[in-house]
């Protein structure tokens, strides 16, 4: 199963909602800190409580490196227990020349064996074609983000009258020749989410931003049912995984991700 089956097969399930799992040890609770390994087994519980609802499940790799060998055992570990059948999104935003962006690849693809990268293409092609080259693997790339700076660059207004980050999703049209691209447009962005619907159609998206960061998860659902588009996951990440610092944070996590799929499933145009 290729990593856009994996996608697919969860969204035709209407299953939309990735879980980023960000985990800060600061924001843990407490009891967890006697295990040997406390991010591990928060993330454990966290995925064996939500997997059957989950679209996905995002690990941001900052969160683990930050802990050198441990985090990043923590990353491995964490990644064994989520279920084949869910899409796995290493959050690493690699882009670099290409034999260190090769080596980037492999270590995200082959090492810790994610399904799906994050991507920053400001260095162009050569920089992102050794993840490319992994065709059953899927590239969301960096188009408009959801924090506040990105008007700094991605709506740079080039010679055509078009913004930079249109450009970015034409290329990524471009270079999808193996169907292994997709998109990162964050969900902070509707209106622009609304004006570029067209350049989208075709390929994935990953939205970012909804929840703590402010983006609105009814506007996003009801602008992709309007072109009849399915193939979206939304990361939810603090929203979901610290709603409730008890020890009930695994029940409650799930708790509110079935909130957020019965939001989506029962969305309706008008």
């Amino acid at each position: 199963m290729t990593a856009l089956d994996k996608l697919l097969y969860q969204t035709n399930e209407n299953k939309h909602v990735c879980i980023g799992l960000d985990t800060d040890l600061n924001k843990i609770p407490s009891s967890l800190k006697q295990f040997e390994d406390p991010t591990y087994e928060f993330n454990r519980r966290i995925i064996e409580a939500t997997c059957t609802e989950a679209a996905a499940y995002k690990l941001n790799f900052a969160f683990y490196e930050k802990y050198g060998e441990r985090g990043m055992e923590s990353l491995r570990r964490t990644i064994e227990v989520i279920p084949k059948s869910v899409l796995i999104i290493g959050d690493a935003k690699r882009g670099d020349i290409g034999n260190t962006s090769a080596m980037y690849a492999a270590s995200i693809f082959e090492h810790f064996k994610c399904d799906a990268a994050t991507l920053n293409p400001y260095m162009g092609f050569d920089s992102l074609q050794p993840f490319l080259e992994y065709k059953d693997k899927l590239n969301f790339i960096l188009a408009l983000t959801s924090n506040p700076s990105s008007v700094d660059f991605e709506k740079l207004i080039l010679n055509n009258g078009e913004f930079l980050y249109q450009n970015v999703i034409k290329k990524i049209s471009l270079w999808d020749t193996a169907r292994n691209c997709g998109a990162v447009f964050g969900a902070t962005n509707i209106t622009e989410l609304k004006e570029n619907l067209d350049l989208l159609k075709d390929i994935p998206v990953l939205l970012p931003g909804i929840g703590a960061q402010g983006g609105n998860i009814h506007e996003v659902v009801v602008t992709f049912k309007g072109i009849g588009k399915s193939d979206y996951i939304i990361n939810v990440s603090r929203s979901i995984i610290y709603f409730d610092s008890s020890d009930n944070f695994a029940d409650s996590a799930r708790n509110e991700l079935l909130k957020m799929n019965k939001i989506i499933t029962q969305i309706k145009l008008s």
